[in-house]
């Protein structure tokens, strides 16, 4: 309560300020009831957040089923078209006997580039990147060195790297372009009659190495297959002691022109299919193969591959099991292209975490068309 004989209060001027004497305990209910109602807004402001969290959490629980069931649904699709149509196609038991020379194996005189089925890697030099059980899980697409990769069979390579020369995925880095490009002297030297597309690019957010088209001529100059159209339907008898086709696919630099020592963008296409869903892959593989030219007629190297990608709205991140739910139906797309009548346009077939009987598989082909059975 306020002292009714307090001295007045005196102004700059002198003169006493009239204060008009208020009780404090008539202030108190209008306190009271301003008070509830804030604490009135607090409680709907928690309700309403509580709410919303749940209705969210709800929301994404339920994405997460169904993105589940999509999952499940798709790996059936392909599991029941497996069962129905088999995996067989004309060579399909042809084995090479000597992977790390299996085109020498068929015949170099008779091998003509555009009859390859190639089979390839994704994201090849992926084996060391990051950090080992931290984040090598949610980049890593090979566990094999890319000499590995070429004596069990690999004959294309996909190589990322940024400005400094390492090789990397996305923010991911690993070795040197060096290790690379040793590992592929070292199988050139250890082999007599083997070609290597090798591939290498600027990942995207990253600017392109300083002068990398004068160190890839360097390194390889001596094997390097020149940028020419002729070389489609050519042999490999035809083509040696040149074994290496280097596409080169800076982001700003220049690319290389017609009769230079790497090739351009432009003779290396996909149609990369961002999914997680094996049996959309499948198909979608299957349908951009259809809309491209028969190899025969072909002056570009085009790309298929058997993966599929970690998707950010899914709880299971790491490339190995993500992309296991099409990695073991290889033989079966093959077979659908000659079911489809499209098998006369695959030509280079990847595919993350190679094994013999993907090359295999992609070897078969290539002898069946060899020896004029596809």
């Amino acid at each position: 309560m306020i002292d009714y004989n307090s001295p007045p209060i005196i102004q700059s001027n002198g003169r006493p300020t009239k204060i008009k004497m208020i009780h404090l305990d008539l202030l108190a209910p209008i306190y009271r009831q301003k008070k509830a109602e804030e604490e009135e807004e607090e409680e709907d402001r928690i309700r309403s957040a509580s709410s919303f969290f749940i209705s969210e959490m709800g929301s994404r629980v339920s994405k997460q089923v169904e993105r589940r069931k999509a999952i499940s649904t798709e790996k059936k699709t392909l599991c029941d078209l497996h069962q129905n149509c088999g995996e067989e196609f004309p060579g399909c038991d042809y084995k090479p006997s000597d992977r790390k020379n299996w085109m020498a194996g068929i015949n170099p005189e008779k091998v003509h580039i555009n009859k390859i089925v190639w089979p390839g890697t994704h994201d090849s030099a992926t084996n060391k990147i990051g950090f080992p059980a931290i984040t090598r899980p949610f980049a890593q697409c090979q566990s094999l060195s890319i000499y590995q990769q070429l004596v069990k069979g690999t004959r294309v390579l996909d190589i990322r790297i940024q400005e400094d020369r390492r090789v990397c995925h996305g923010i991911l880095l690993t070795y040197s372009i060096d290790v690379v490009i040793n590992d592929v002297k070292k199988f050139l030297s250890e082999t007599q009659s083997e070609i290597i597309i090798l591939e290498i690019r600027t990942e995207f957010g990253h600017e392109d190495p300083p002068d990398f088209d004068k160190y890839l001529v360097d390194q390889l100059g001596e094997v390097l297959i020149h940028q020419d159209e002729h070389v489609f339907n050519k042999t490999i008898a035809e083509l040696l002691p040149r074994r290496v086709i280097c596409v080169w696919k800076p982001r700003k630099s220049p690319q290389a022109k017609a009769g230079s020592p790497l090739w351009n963008a432009g003779h290396l296409k996909d149609n990369w299919i961002d999914t997680d869903l094996p049996s959309t892959k499948f198909e979608s593989n299957l349908k951009h193969l259809s809309e491209q030219p028969p190899v025969s007629t072909r002056k570009f190297f085009y790309r298929v591959e058997n993966t599929v990608t970690p998707q950010a709205d899914n709880p299971v991140l790491c490339v190995k099991p993500v992309t296991g739910r099409i990695h073991g139906f290889a033989r079966l797309f093959i077979t659908q292209c000659f079911s489809k009548g499209v098998a006369d346009r695959l030509q280079i077939f990847s595919t993350d975490f190679i094994d013999e009987d993907f090359v295999d598989a992609c070897v078969a082909a290539t002898y069946a068309r060899v020896e004029g059975k596809a």
